[in-house]
């Protein structure tokens, strides 16, 4: 019989930071034998012949060595697949959560204040505590919408650092009205913060802000090659203005691009013909799911520009758990979605449901409407 692990020893507690101590750390359901649709995941896999192809690639690097200039290939490959202005730069990150980690660093001023809508990315307001920063989240309307009076408000008395939109938004699949961001991107530039759009979902959505960034110097666009199909490279890039971009690369650990990510998403780039129609596929199959849940009785799904739905359980109006309910019911039938109902009071009886293949969404489809 084994003993159970000790815990910190007094002294131990006081080398570690309280909040820090207080803290949760970031959550991975356990997926094992379920349909996993809970991560925004692409569900589709690399083809046979590529994988062949993609694996006599990666075998001939030399992991022996540090990464080389292999990453300025990618970084040249990446600008010219986003279409990125001229005059401007281009910095990679493992995953988006590093380019959000690198921003709260870079931006560690004395009062410095990071702002963001809520419910968002739970990220943003994360890398501003790990760093010390203090965190505004402004609350959406209880349709995910924008509050234009709160944001520029929360902006003009608080005047952030760095305020995040995301477009569209997660976890409500939202894009916001275009007129009112540009309203929030002049006021923070008016106040001398900075604006990342985070384009995260940019393979599903119906607009992208990258015909819009050349007009001011103080917006960043961050986006990210998992939901492209690579989640499991862990490949982010941001771009903005050659002059912004070379402040924060300085805080970017050497090498923080491997070369077998490096490789993967250079080889993703040469072959994104093929990840375009599953992009196309799984926008397919949203429209498909959006309609069917729509139909069921007792379900609000709001409209999407990502590869996720999300809906509130109705059926139990009154029942805070209903959702909880409904989550565990999926469990059980072996389909895993991403409860979110205690996220925000806005979500509340709300639940985040990946868009998956064909098939995956059919059983989705069986065993919600038995959930419900």
């Amino acid at each position: 019989m084994t003993s159970k692990p000790a815990g910190l020893s007094p002294e131990l507690q006081q080398r570690i930071r309280q909040d820090v101590q207080s803290m949760h750390a970031y959550a991975v359901q356990d997926s094992a034998g379920m349909v996993k649709l809970d991560a925004m995941e692409n569900p589709h896999r690399l083809p046979a012949e590529l994988q062949t192809e993609l694996g006599r690639r990666l075998g001939a690097l030399a992991i022996n060595r540090y990464p080389d200039g292999r990453v300025n290939d990618l970084r040249r490959a990446l600008a010219a697949y986003a279409q990125m202005p001229e005059g401007f730069d281009i910095m990679l990150g493992n995953g988006s959560d590093e380019l959000i980690s690198l921003l709260a660093l870079a931006c560690d001023v004395p009062g410095a204040k990071v702002l963001a809508p809520v419910p968002g990315f739970v990220m943003y307001a994360m890398s501003a505590q790990l760093q010390g920063l203090a965190f505004v989240g402004v609350p959406l309307t209880a349709d995910f919408e924008l509050d234009e009076a709160a944001m520029l408000a929360a902006i003009a008395t608080h005047k952030p650092s760095i305020v995040y939109l995301a477009y569209p938004n997660n976890p409500t699949a939202t894009l916001w009205d275009d007129a009112v961001i540009e309203c929030i991107v002049l006021a923070v530039g008016g106040q001398g913060g900075l604006v990342v759009m985070d384009e995260a979902y940019q393979p599903f959505s119906s607009k992208s802000y990258i015909d819009r960034i050349a007009r001011h110097s103080h917006v960043l666009l961050m986006r990210t090659l998992s939901k492209f199909g690579l989640a499991g490279v862990r490949l982010g890039y941001m771009m903005g203005p050659q002059a912004l971009i070379a402040e924060i690369d300085k805080v970017r650990p050497p090498y923080n691009t491997s070369v077998l990510n490096c490789e993967a998403a250079l080889f993703a780039l040469e072959h994104q013909a093929a990840f375009a129609g599953q992009a196309a596929d799984l926008m397919a199959q949203r429209q498909r799911l959006l309609a069917a849940l729509r139909a069921m009785p007792g379900l609000k799904a709001w409209d999407s520009d990502a590869n996720m739905i999300l809906v509130r359980v109705t059926a139990d109006e009154g029942d805070a758990d209903a959702a909880s309910r409904v989550f565990e019911r999926l469990k059980a039938g072996g389909v895993l979605v991403k409860n979110v109902s205690k996220m925000h009071t806005l979500l509340a009886n709300c639940l985040r449901l990946t868009v998956g293949t064909e098939a995956e969404n059919t059983q989705l489809l069986v065993t919600l409407e038995k959930a419900l």
